[in-house]
């Protein structure tokens, strides 16, 4: 790709080329009064030096201020003569260079090789990584009925009804006919084992008793599918061992390793409701045969926001038999394909070139090396290494005139999302962007115009590098299926991609350039042209909770 135009910064130097104009004008006023000059510049060498050797003894600015209050304060001091390594300009170069130099087609084409080499072991014996699930159909699109979705994340607990309505031209093909949303806050998270799901139990109760809900159903039993976005043993399409929750959530606390259908039952069947579990899903999962009932050509799924994640559909081979133990004989022989959690956030170590920075975050992690390729590509990450630029710009660059915004060093402090509200910044002098920076990290005068193409450079420069990051590691999982259903790149046909996540949904060009990427590599493939597609997956976890219990019906 052509180089990303580099905006002129001005040097934080004070040092002056013989040729500038004020070199001329100093020579001139030094000449014009030489005797003065020779006794002020020593005079100004002593206190600098004196300044200098105050400071180096760690001695408080306001010491020194008490001391000879006739100096200057000491920022003044600093913004007057203090130097830096490097122009703001040459830091922004060597982060173009480290960021872009792996960006080319052929580069990325053999990052998608490693990685595929790194999921051969993967694929025969692993416990966290490639697993398969229980879901093994994919939708005709032409299914019809109404399901009870309940979609549980961090922070939300959604219950909808959801109509499919199949390819017909008369309606939307999938519709929300009624949904509740409930905020998950701390109380809810520290309710403690069946506590939580009682209270689900009760928020389900409220959801179906809308009248709007009782005249499209009746009292007939409603199937229920389960979007479950925290981790569990899943033991059956509808059943599944609660594990460890993570996020200050208690309701493991006494019922850890228990079967997560039963947990939501129990307390359905004391209230009455006319409800039943058929299916329990991941997000990734969801997502997949939400866009799959749309697009039948849908065979991957990507979650990116906070965090990672890609599921595939496969054929069955691709794994080997010892990731089926426990399957039962029915679902062995009755499967083709199985939908797989890929977990590809875990893979990726020295595969991708990593930089200083990419270093420092992995180095500092509570887990390093855990999750490599999450690293650079996840909103989590995206706005953490650019702080980590940012700190050094401002250290060895004069990046806002040498002084730290607020919070800066603490780590994530700098959100993903502030960068992508800069990024979208469309007026003339980022107007906009340096309000909203100046808001969430305060400087005490703020930034300039340059400081802020800066930061905006750079997150440019962080989130183009993972957009092709994220093409290499889906060309990585589209050369594998391809090859475990015995295609060729030729004859593979078109392939649908089902996205999810506020990275790859909302983040300022991140989707068209992954498929620009993806475009490249394919084609080098010997693939057509177009040959995957990246397809937002609107309401996914809701549609693809709904879904999952559709592909169950004959």
């Amino acid at each position: 790709m052509p180089c990303l135009p580099l905006k002129r910064f001005k040097s934080r130097r004070l040092t002056l080329s013989p040729e500038s104009d004020c070199a001329r004008d100093s020579s001139s006023l030094l000449a014009t009064d030489h005797n003065r000059g020779r006794y002020i510049k020593p005079m100004f060498d002593f206190w600098q030096s004196l300044l200098a050797a105050l400071e180096r003894i760690a001695m408080l600015p306001s010491l020194i201020q008490s001391v000879f209050p006739s100096l200057p304060s000491r920022k003044h001091v600093r913004d007057a003569v203090r130097t830096y390594e490097r122009t703001m300009d040459d830091l922004l170069r060597e982060v173009q260079r480290l960021l872009e130099a792996p960006l080319e087609p052929a580069k990325l084409l053999h990052m998608s090789g490693k990685l595929q080499e790194q999921f051969t072991p993967k694929l025969q014996a692993s416990d966290i990584c490639m697993l398969p699930s229980y879901n093994h159909k994919l939708p005709s699109g032409l299914e019809q009925g109404t399901y009870l979705a309940l979609d549980v994340g961090g922070s939300t607990f959604r219950v909808a009804i959801v109509e499919l309505n199949g390819k017909g031209q008369s309606a939307k093909s999938m519709r929300i006919v009624n949904m509740k949303s409930y905020k998950i806050d701390n109380p809810v998270r520290h309710l403690q084992g069946n506590a939580f799901f009682d209270w689900m139990a009760e928020k389900i109760e409220t959801a179906i008793s809308d009248p709007q809900v009782k005249q499209i159903n009746g009292t007939a039993s409603l199937p229920m599918g389960l979007a479950w976005s925290f981790p569990v043993d899943q033991t059956s399409i509808r059943t599944g061992n609660l594990l460890a929750m993570g996020k200050g959530f208690r309701a493991t606390e006494g019922t850890l390793g228990q079967d997560l259908s039963e947990l939501i039952m129990t307390p359905c069947r004391k209230r009455n409701l006319p409800v039943h579990m058929e299916s329990i899903v991941n997000d990734s999962s969801a997502t997949l045969l939400s866009r799959a009932y749309e697009d039948p050509s849908t065979r991957f799924a990507v979650i990116l926001g906070t965090g990672f994640n890609i599921a595939a559909h496969l054929p069955v081979s691709a794994l080997a038999t010892s990731k089926y133990k426990g399957y039962p004989q029915k679902w062995m022989n009755e499967a083709s394909h199985v939908l797989v959690n890929t977990e590809l956030s875990m893979f990726g170590k020295n595969v991708f070139p990593t930089t200083r920075w990419d270093e420092q975050l992995n180095e500092s992690h509570v887990r390093p090396d855990f999750q490599p390729f999450e690293h650079m590509i996840s909103g989590r990450y995206l706005g953490e290494l650019v702080r980590l630029i940012i700190v050094e710009g401002v250290r060895t660059a004069g990046l806002f005139s040498g002084e730290i915004p607020d919070k800066l060093t603490e780590p994530y402090s700098l959100e993903t999302g502030t960068l992508a509200a800069m990024e979208m910044d469309e007026t003339k002098n980022h107007t906009n962007a340096i309000a909203l920076f100046q808001s969430r990290h305060p400087l005490s005068k703020p930034p300039t115009y340059n400081d802020i193409q800066f930061v905006r450079q750079v997150s440019q420069l962080v989130s183009h590098r993972a957009a092709a990051f994220l093409a290499a590691g889906i060309h990585s999982l589209w050369n594998l299926r391809i090859t475990s259903e015995g295609l060729t790149p030729t004859t593979a046909g078109r392939l649908a991609i089902g996205c999810n996540g506020s990275v790859i949904e909302k983040y300022p060009l991140f989707r068209d350039l992954c498929q620009s990427h993806l475009d490249e590599l394919t084609t080098a493939s010997g693939a057509e042209p177009n040959s995957i597609s990246l397809e937002v997956a609107v309401e996914s976890a809701i549609f693809g909770a709904a879904v999952a219990v559709c592909c169950l019906e004959e």
